[in-house]
């Protein structure tokens, strides 16, 4: 996974993790059996530490819709406010591989607007690669933005910009006849040029599946351990609400640690304990 290094921790001819994670180190990743890492960021100072504490990628999600403009859905989210939070993301990131969403309307309209939308991505945000949902259907758009250089992650199983025609956040690819609409959908996008897919609320054995049958990697978020790799909404992971998803690991509980945090300061400021000398400049 280095570009010129080697390391002997996994054995005879195992690689290191690249400097700078590119397109190609995924599919090598899975050839060597190295998971991948993947969290979502929307801002710089969350993707510069995140980038730091080594991750392989980084997904700008029109999930910021949720988590960060306090929408119910992803739907509201433009294209115009992803390009600014990806470009944050891509000006503070120095190893991890940036993707970005392309939103609810900026793609479904056919390959044309899917490349125009993708093209932005790329020269004014300064994302490696870019993410959009759906499988058959929207193999006329992977190819033509893969075709004009704009690398594709795909997106599968319960895919939220879908959510209403889906009835909600559901389990997606239940059934023998789901399952196998659900591998034909990710053998299509890989044939169309797609560089990885993310599989989201599917059946473990399902994604195992379909991990197995493809040659590029998997990237599961509620879809069992077998994946490729893993991804989490950062605030999620990080336990910043009360609630998390099923799915979902808080791997610690930065909500409550930035409450205290806040809790103090204002008590500082109103018994007059901040700011102090040390704090303060006499001339």
């Amino acid at each position: 996974m280095s570009e010129g290094t080697t390391s002997g921790a996994g054995g005879a001819g195992a690689t290191a993790p690249p400097r700078r994670v590119r397109v190609h180190h995924l599919r090598q990743a899975k050839a060597e059996g190295r998971r991948l890492t993947m969290l979502t960021a929307y801002d710089a100072v969350t993707a510069r530490l995140f980038d730091e504490a080594g991750l392989d990628l980084l997904l700008v999600g029109d999930s910021i819709g949720n988590t960060m403009h306090g929408h119910a859905t992803t739907l509201p989210v433009t294209l115009d406010e992803l390009v600014v939070a990806a470009r944050s993301v891509a000006g503070a990131t120095r190893r991890a591989l940036v993707v970005a969403d392309l939103p609810f309307g900026s793609y479904e309209a056919g390959p044309a607007q899917a490349l125009a939308s993708g093209v932005r991505m790329l020269k004014e945000a300064g994302v490696a690669a870019v993410k959009i949902e759906g499988g058959t259907r929207i193999v006329p758009q992977v190819e033509a933005l893969t075709g004009a250089g704009v690398p594709v992650v795909g997106h599968l199983g319960f895919t939220p910009q879908s959510e209403h025609l889906l009835g909600g956040p559901r389990v997606q690819g239940r059934g023998q006849e789901a399952a196998d609409r659900l591998t034909a959908d990710a053998l299509a996008l890989q044939e169309a040029g797609a560089v990885a897919v993310v599989l989201e609320m599917v059946p473990a054995p399902v994604a195992a599946r379909v991990t197995e049958v493809l040659e590029v990697p998997t990237i599961g978020i509620g879809a069992g351990a077998a994946c490729d790799g893993q991804v989490l909404v950062w605030t999620d992971m990080a336990g910043m609400t009360g609630w998390s998803p099923r799915f979902a690991r808080r791997f610690g509980e930065v909500g409550a640690a930035l409450t205290a945090a806040a809790e103090a300061y204002a008590a500082a400021v109103r018994d007059g304990g901040f700011p102090g000398p040390e704090h303060t400049f006499e001339r």
